[in-house]
């Protein structure tokens, strides 16, 4: 009654269908584990913007990493400006998805070591190449209260860090390079500045990084089980529907050769 199963056409669609299963299964676990990433990032951003800020000498040190638990934990530096060896980091937008450049500005602390502070972003040189109108940093001591964030890389970034850039002009915000071209001990990190406002609103602060929306990887993720789960029930039906046809086939005299991809067809 089901020999025509043992067929070639049978045989390959089964055998399709039991590779797809496992795999629509894998993909929806995929799409699962990405959700549950998200909601973890989610909730670790806002209670770290949440807690008290610390001084940033209590989270970072020379050549320290900042760990995933520490990112946007606020933290405050006490110094002054060294607005003689700031940078400007290229080919970075702002909120408005406008292309500019981050300004970075090293903070020399009381005790003498010193803090990257990303001070925000402004529109980049027309020609690329010139540095940038920036408004100056300020003047004396000061206490500066930001967001703390990792040491940035090519290979988390995904931004190449190209040679041979014009005079104070750098691709990534790394305190290993900033050290070494400053000849001075630099905390691991930097410093995403969020008070206080400069004046006039610029550079640009920073905005806060989104900790509400989670996508719709849970959404994939059911669609992908839903997927998997009609694979054996769309199996079934054809091989019911073949057998019927078959069978009616027999009793007209009619040869029963019908192939199942005319049926998924029709």
């Amino acid at each position: 009654m089901y020999r025509f199963l043992l067929s070639r056409q049978w045989v390959i669609l089964t055998l399709i269908a039991l590779v797809l299963i496992p795999v629509m299964i894998e993909l929806g676990f995929w799409q699962f584990h990405r959700h549950e990433h998200r909601v973890a990032q989610n909730q670790l951003i806002e209670d770290n913007l949440k807690a008290k800020p610390v001084p940033v000498t209590e989270l970072t040190s020379p050549g320290h990493t900042v760990p995933r638990s520490d990112y946007w934990r606020r933290v405050t530096a006490t110094g002054t400006f060294d607005a003689a060896h700031e940078v400007v980091v290229r080919r970075r937008t702002n909120s408005d998805d406008k292309v500019g450049v981050l300004v970075l500005t090293p903070l020399v602390l009381t005790d003498g070591r010193t803090v990257l502070v990303n001070r925000g972003w402004v529109p980049a040189a027309a020609d690329q190449v010139s540095f940038p109108d920036v408004p100056p940093a300020p003047k004396g001591k000061v206490t500066v209260t930001g967001r703390l964030k990792a040491d940035e890389t090519t290979g988390a970034s995904g931004i190449k860090d190209l040679s041979g850039l014009p005079p104070r002009q750098v691709m990534l915000i790394n305190s290993e390079q900033q050290a070494e071209r400053l000849g001075r001990e630099v905390l691991g990190g930097y410093l995403e500045q969020t008070e206080p406002r400069p004046a006039g609103d610029t550079p640009e602060l920073i905005p806060e990084p989104d900790h509400d929306s989670i996508g719709a990887h849970m959404a994939y993720a059911v669609q992908w089980w839903l997927f998997a789960a009609g694979v054996p029930v769309g199996w079934v039906v054809l091989v019911r529907r073949e057998k019927r046809d078959r069978a009616a086939a027999a009793a007209t005299g009619t040869p029963g050769d019908s192939e199942p991809a005319a049926h998924a067809a029709a």
